[in-house]
């Protein structure tokens, strides 16, 4: 078909959604097929309003920024697009010469992506996703760009943490992790470990129903062991009814937001056992820190952004392109393209054989899948108490 690009980013940034964009433009500027290539300013809103930039023409060195910069360049948003707003895609994608459009974003994104692909598809525009998110609970693929350096973070930051709690062990230490239903993020704060014992001593993630009992006997048990106490928890953190331990305290629409998860299991081991405690949440730290990127994140992210414009640019509509790990000893992955109906609000929940049998940790096949995605070891850092 040819004519005209449009890049669209949805829901929250990652460390390297900007790589991904880096990507899309290396490729389309490199096609023939490919006239101007456009950011909507701003996500889904921005197509509405039809506030686009054209960015194709950047100086190079600019671009190579994309590289190093967190957030999204282009602007994000959480747009509820109506079922009118759907039909007039059409007209605006026409209005500005647009014969490709790609949705870089989550399970929501990649909905909208669906839709977007559904509203066009008797137009010839031709509409292809893109993965993005640091929950890493897009289904159909081995894991997401974002992931991998959301996953870094947490684990440097707990080993980091862990040698301060360590130095002056008197109380426990709760760490929060982002990830809203599923526990990939909190999971992985495991790969701060170097030897046996080492923090985080309990890891809680949303696939177990939280049992207070079990563990607050537990932190019990390792403050009269080893005094200072580790604590990785997710945000969702549910009970046996799968209703979160926190109670809202803002309701808007379809939104609800939720106390801190951590600032609550402080509290009672506090109350409950009088033991010292406190909470730490990085949470926008953990999916901004270019300090602490993965280096094979960065990479897959540029890569699935190119292959996004080569399978539009092919005649390609109303898919995904995936990230599949190669089997074998050395790590590889390929790219296949996944039909967008297997991903639209699919959550990809962390699978039971990465959990420990007593539910407040993980297993070393996790650790296995995980350590490829995040690049480079964790540091070891030396402790004379020992």
């Amino acid at each position: 078909m040819g004519g005209n690009l449009l890049v669209v980013h949805g829901g929250g940034p990652t460390a390297v959604i900007n790589s991904t964009l880096y990507g899309v433009i290396m490729e389309a500027k490199a096609n023939e097929e490919i006239d101007t290539i456009y950011g909507a300013i701003g996500g889904m809103e921005g197509i509405i309003r039809e506030n686009f930039r054209e960015i194709g023409n950047v100086p190079d060195d600019k671009l190579e920024l994309l590289l190093t910069t967190p957030g999204t360049a282009i602007g994000s948003s959480r747009y509820a697009v109506s079922d009118e707003e759907y039909q007039r895609l059409p007209e605006i994608f026409r209005r500005h010469g647009i014969g490709y459009v790609l949705f870089n974003g989550g399970n929501g994104t990649m909905d909208t992506c669906g839709r977007v692909h559904r509203a066009c598809i008797e137009t010839g525009i031709k509409v292809v996703g893109i993965p993005k998110t640091i929950d890493n609970d897009i289904s159909a693929i081995d894991h997401a760009p974002g992931f991998g350096s959301a996953a870094r973070y947490i684990a440097e930051s707990v080993a980091e943490a862990a040698q301060d709690v360590r130095s002056l062990p008197i109380h426990v230490s709760v760490i929060e992790t982002m990830g809203r239903n599923a526990g990939w993020i909190t999971a992985a704060s495991a790969a701060a470990r170097k030897h046996p014992g080492d923090a985080p001593h309990i890891i809680l993630v949303p696939e177990r129903p939280f049992d207070e009992e079990k563990f607050l006997a537990e932190v019990k048990r390792l403050h009269e062991k080893i005094g200072g106490v580790v604590v990785a928890v997710s945000e969702g953190l549910n009970d046996k009814d799968g209703k979160s331990i926190v109670p809202p305290i803002f309701k808007t629409g379809r939104s609800v937001y939720f106390g801190d998860v951590s600032a609550h299991l402080a509290g009672l081991i506090i109350r409950k056992l009088g033991i010292k405690a406190r909470n730490e949440k990085p949470g926008l730290l953990g999916r901004s820190s270019m300090a602490l990127v993965s280096g094979t994140d960065r990479q897959e992210a540029i890569l699935v952004g190119r292959e996004a414009v080569k399978a539009a640019v092919s005649g390609v509509s109303g898919v995904m392109v995936g990230i599949r790990r190669i089997a074998g000893e050395a790590y590889g992955i390929e790219t296949p393209l996944i039909p967008i109906d297997k991903v639209m609000l699919h959550e990809m929940k962390l699978p039971d054989r990465y959990i420990a049998e007593n539910g407040m940790d993980v297993t070393e096949e996790f650790l296995d899948w995980l350590r490829p995605i995040i690049g480079d070891e964790i540091p070891e850092y030396v402790s004379f108490r020992d």
